[in-house]
């Protein structure tokens, strides 16, 4: 699912407009890609958490050039979803 049938979907469900729900859809991402590059975790009742997990810094090989490298500590983001049972 992209995010244009998410979009769709949810124009088709509340009817309103397509514009209106993708900048909606849009300020959302946003507010949730500012704060997780500020350091903040994200709490969603009901759905999951967008958090920031520390990386430390390791060791990595470039095989092709017999190369040891250092990839150093970093920062990534990261999803975890509320569980749920799927219907099939």
């Amino acid at each position: 699912m992209t995010k244009a049938d998410i979009i769709s979907m949810i124009a088709s469900e509340v009817d309103i407009d397509k514009s209106h729900i993708s900048k909606t859809i849009e300020a959302f991402m946003d507010t949730i890609k500012d704060s997780l590059e500020k350091g903040e975790n994200i709490y969603l009742r009901g759905f999951g958490t967008f958090e920031v997990k520390k990386r430390a810094e390791k060791k990595a090989r470039n095989i092709s050039k017999n190369k040891t490298l250092i990839i150093p500590a970093h920062h990534i983001p990261f999803f975890n979803l509320v569980s749920i049972s799927l219907k099939k």
